[in-house]
């Protein structure tokens, strides 16, 4: 199991990123670095003990989320055992997500687009009706821990609910049973 070098992580409290936080709309050109991506990530859904916790709390430990970024380099999913980025597409598919969230221009002109994907029956096996609830409070646990972890890299992130799902879906080609809860544009803020 693969973590995060703790040694290279910015030196802020979690009092001055929290201070600091604000929704960015506006980015630069820069790409995102691998390392900041996989940083990005393990933030969101990385693994932090050899029992396969998490950075986000889960009901039962059930874990029905998934990590994906869209980059100009294609679309990848988060491999949390591995620490890894795996491929889906070399295809940029960030102003195809941009024209699922129309007024959402930020998901157009950021780097990266991180997308948190549900796949509820995970939790649903053991908790029935009330996985719904669960998921959608694990989904907000993984989105402020990448805007925190955006704030401390100095970058520049925003939460996105607005978008079609039925075209999200699609424009992802997300197998049934998998939902779109959030984009998450992040980049260098623009000045």
């Amino acid at each position: 199991m693969k973590q995060v070098d703790p040694s290279l992580a910015p030196v802020e409290t979690l009092e001055d990123v929290l201070s600091k936080r604000r929704s960015v709309r506006r980015y630069g050109a820069r790409a995102l670095s691998e390392d900041e991506i996989l940083r990005l990530c393990w933030a969101a859904q990385g693994i932090t003990d050899p029992a396969g916790y998490r950075t986000s709390p889960s009901a039962g430990a059930l874990y029905p989320l998934q990590l994906a970024v869209a980059t100009a380099a294609g679309l990848f999913v988060y491999d949390p055992p591995h620490h890894r980025l795996l491929r889906r597409t070399a295809d940029d598919l960030r102003a195809a997500i941009q024209g699922a969230a129309p007024a959402q221009e930020a998901g157009g002109e950021s780097p990266a687009v991180f997308v948190i994907i549900a796949v509820p029956a995970r939790t649903a096996a053991k908790y029935g009706s009330r996985a719904q609830r669960y998921v959608l409070l694990e989904a907000g646990h993984a989105a402020q821990n990448l805007l925190l972890e955006a704030t401390a890299l100095d970058l520049g992130a925003v939460p996105v609910g607005a978008f079609d799902d039925a075209r999200l879906h699609r424009v992802l080609d997300l197998p049934r049973g998998h939902d779109v809860l959030y984009l998450l544009p992040v980049g260098e803020p623009a000045e």
